[in-house]
C-alpha cells in the first residue's frame, strides 16, 4: 500500500483574521501583514472571512475575487469552502483567536516539521500577559504559542513602521498643513484658533452631551467623524442628512463634518492634522499614541465589564494624570459623576504624559520585529 507523503510547508507567513468587529481586527492584521511583507520581504497571505469590511480599508481590494496580491500581500478569501490543497506556510499566525480551517489543521498535524504556530492575542496593559507571551500550549501533537502585544518590555509591543516617524514629520512640516488637508477633502476652510478633533468611537450615550458643550466653547472646534457607529449616538442631536458621508452641521462654536470611511494612511493623516484624537478598539487607539498629541480612548466593551481593568490597567501604565483618568472613566461607562469635556487647557496638558510614554514604547522592538526574532529562534 502506498504511504501518503505528508505535505511540505511553503515559505508562506499565513496570517488568519476573522472579521468581528468590522475594521479593529482586519486593521491590525493588514498592517502587520503589510510590514512583514515590504520591511522584511518575506512572503506573507493574509485570509480574511470578510472581504466587504476589508474593501472599506483598502478600496483596491476585489471582493469578487478568491486571490489578490495588493502591496506585496497575497490576499486570501476565507470561507467555509477552504481549499483543502493549500499547505500551510512555515509560520501560521491565528489573529484574536480564530479557528484554523480544520483541513490546515490537519495538513499541519501530518508535517515531520510543523509550522511556527502562534496565536496573536488582543492588546492589553495588565501585567499578567508578561508571564503568558510566548508560551506554548500543546494541541494535538503540535505546538501553539501565545503571543501578547503589550507595553512592557517583557511583552510583544506594538505595530509601528519603521517609516512611520519620518512620514508623519514630512506630514506635518508642509505649509498650511491643515488647508491642504481641508481642501483635499473638499472640508470648510479651517478658521483661525480652530481645534481640530477627530471621533472615531463605539455608540456612546456620552457623546450628544459632549458635542453639546462643544457649541459653546470659546475658540471653533471642528469635529471631524469618519462615518460609521460613532453616528448612531449622535441622531438625537444631528439631522439625518448630516449622518452620512458627506455631512456638514454648524452650531455654534462647533462644526460637525462626517468623512467617509478611508484607508489607514489617510486616518493617520487625520490623527496628525487634529488637535485631539478620540479613537477606539485596538487599531486606531495604537495609531493615536504614536501620533503624540492628546486622545480619548473607548475602549471595547465587553460583557462581563472586563475592559474596565483593561482600561485602568493602561491608564496606570501611562501615568495619565487624575483629569485625563476621569475623563476616560466617564466616556467608558465606568465613572457614573460626570466628568465630561475639562477644557482645552486641561487637555492640552495631556500632551507631555502622552509624548512620555511614547518615547517610553519607541525604546522597545516593534510587533513585527518581535515576531520575526521569535519565529528565528522556534525555527
Amino acid at each position: 500500500m502506498m504511504k501518503t507523503m505528508p505535505p511540505i510547508a511553503t515559505s508562506y507567513w499565513d496570517i488568519f483574521c476573522s472579521v468581528v468587529d468590522n475594521y479593529g481586527d482586519i486593521g491590525v492584521t493588514w498592517r502587520l501583514a503589510r510590514q512583514l511583507a515590504n520591511e522584511y520581504q518575506l512572503p506573507v497571505r493574509l485570509w480574511i472571512d470578510d472581504l466587504a469590511s476589508f474593501q472599506r480599508l483598502c478600496s483596491q481590494l476585489d471582493t469578487t475575487l478568491s486571490e489578490q496580491t495588493i502591496d506585496n500581500v497575497l490576499i486570501g478569501h476565507w470561507n467555509p469552502n477552504f481549499p483543502a490543497n493549500v499547505h500551510p506556510g512555515q509560520v501560521v499566525i491565528e489573529a484574536f483567536a480564530c479557528e484554523l480551517p480544520l483541513s490546515l489543521r490537519h495538513s499541519m498535524q501530518q508535517m515531520e516539521r510543523p509550522p511556527v504556530w502562534l496565536n496573536l492575542e488582543y492588546l492589553t496593559a495588565e501585567s499578567w500577559i508578561d508571564g503568558c507571551h510566548g508560551l506554548p500550549s500543546r494541541q494535538d501533537q503540535l505546538t501553539k504559542f501565545f503571543f501578547f502585544p503589550g507595553f512592557s518590555v517583557k511583552s510583544g509591543g506594538l505595530l509601528c513602521e519603521n517609516t512611520l516617524f519620518a512620514t508623519r514629520q514630512q506630514w506635518q512640516q508642509q505649509s498650511e498643513q491643515r488647508q491642504q488637508f481641508c481642501r483635499h477633502r473638499h472640508l470648510l476652510p479651517p478658521q483661525p484658533n480652530e481645534l481640530f478633533i477627530s471621533l472615531f468611537s463605539y455608540e456612546n450615550a456620552a457623546l450628544p452631551a459632549l458635542l453639546k458643550r462643544w457649541q459653546s466653547h470659546p475658540t471653533p472646534v471642528r469635529c471631524l467623524i469618519p462615518a460609521g457607529r460613532t453616528l448612531n449616538s449622535l441622531s438625537s442631536l444631528l439631522p439625518a442628512d448630516v449622518c452620512q458621508a458627506g455631512g456638514c452641521w454648524q452650531q455654534g462654536a462647533l462644526t460637525v463634518e462626517v468623512l467617509p470611511m478611508t484607508d489607514q494612511t489617510a486616518y493617520d493623516q487625520l490623527l496628525w492634522s487634529c488637535d485631539f484624537n478620540i479613537v477606539r478598539g485596538e487599531d486606531s487607539f495604537v495609531r493615536a499614541q504614536w501620533a503624540g498629541r492628546p486622545f480619548l480612548w473607548h475602549i471595547y466593551p465587553q460583557d462581563d465589564d472586563a475592559h474596565h481593568t483593561k482600561l485602568d490597567a493602561f491608564l496606570d501604565w501611562l501615568d495619565a494624570p487624575p483629569s485625563m483618568r476621569a475623563f476616560h472613566r466617564h466616556w467608558n461607562g465606568i465613572a457614573t459623576r460626570d466628568a465630561g469635556w475639562p477644557g482645552w487647557a486641561t487637555v492640552d496638558g495631556w500632551r507631555d504624559c502622552v509624548q512620555t510614554a511614547r518615547a517610553r514604547l519607541l525604546a522597545m522592538p516593534d510587533l513585527a520585529t518581535q515576531l520575526q526574532r521569535f519565529v528565528q529562534e522556534k525555527r
